[in-house]
């Protein structure tokens, strides 16, 4: 009776655990989308000379931000 209120218990914290985890991954894939791989994308293009392609996505990107991350 011990061994399965033992099993349930640890499959309840590990599962507590892995929740976390992905939230944890969720939130720093989040961080290098946009803070690593945006701005180089948006450069890449500029370099490309695909500025008519590069500032609409600029523009919207700062207009979405501009009134998303109102806290």
């Amino acid at each position: 009776m011990l061994t399965v209120l033992f099993m349930i218990m640890m499959i309840v914290v590990f599962g507590k655990i892995f929740g976390f985890a992905l939230r944890a991954t969720w939130g720093i894939t989040k961080i290098i989308f946009s803070i690593v791989l945006l701005p180089l994308f948006l450069v890449a293009l500029v370099f490309m000379g695909l500025i008519w392609i590069a500032f609409p996505v600029l523009l919207v990107i700062g207009i979405v931000s501009l009134f998303a991350c109102r806290s």
